[in-house]
């Protein structure tokens, strides 16, 4: 008889009908910490969708530097580094591959308030300007004409370049300006050509939240 009995719990066990738990609680308590989770969850959802701030992939620039970085790593995005004013992250992004996303605060204050996207580094003119080209598009798509766009390379004695590797050298030397601005009522985009060095090439893009842009100001301003 007490081997049958032995025999009926371990199916229990085995078919999930009995819940052990080595801490003494029971399953009841799991499945209320599951519910608290998702509605918390659900409200921070909700809190997102409502927020009247500038947004990076669904995301509010607002809040402090872990909210931030935490909500970012549920969307996806990989935490390479954070120090007290800023975070550096790594993912996909706009349909390219292993982008670094730069979020930042002001120092002293921790509150998010602006976004920085470096796209990866192209060698070729062609990549590099298409990248650029492209993302350009993407942002009219969203949110319709430029407020501002400067396509220019500034040579010495009014000098332009004359082919794609004068191009190049021209970006490696900071004398390509090619920025695209667009503004919303909720902030202000930028999407520009950079270098770092005369070695690497590539496209950024920077969110600049309205709100907290106003924040940062006024606190500068009480500095004076």
């Amino acid at each position: 008889m007490k081997k049958y009995l032995y025999y009926i719990i371990a199916t229990l066990f085995l078919t999930g009908c009995i819940n052990f738990n080595p801490n003494g609680n029971n399953s009841e308590k799991s499945v209320e910490e599951t519910t608290v989770d998702s509605m918390d969850e659900s409200a921070d959802e909700l809190a997102m969708q409502n927020s009247p701030h500038l947004k990076f992939k669904n995301v509010p620039i607002d809040g402090t530097l872990d909210k931030f970085v935490a909500r970012m790593v549920k969307s996806g995005f990989k935490k390479e580094r954070k120090t007290a004013d800023q975070a550096i992250l790594s993912g996909d992004f706009a349909g390219f591959k292993e982008c670094v996303v730069y979020v930042e605060t002001l120092t002293g204050k921790d509150l998010v308030s602006r976004i920085a996207v470096s796209f990866p580094e192209r060698e070729q003119w062609e990549y590099l300007y298409g990248d650029y080209k492209h993302l350009k598009e993407l942002l009219i798509t969203k949110y319709g004409k430029p407020s501002s766009c400067v396509e220019k390379f500034q040579g010495s004695y009014g000098l332009t370049p004359t082919d794609d590797n004068d191009r190049m050298h021209y970006v490696r030397f900071d004398k390509c300006k090619y920025e695209t601005r667009f503004a919303s009522d909720k902030g202000e985009i930028v999407l520009w050509i950079e270098h770092d060095g005369v070695s690497s090439t590539f496209v950024m893009l920077a969110y600049k939240d309205k709100i907290n842009g106003s924040v940062i100001k006024n606190h500068a301003i009480d500095d004076l």
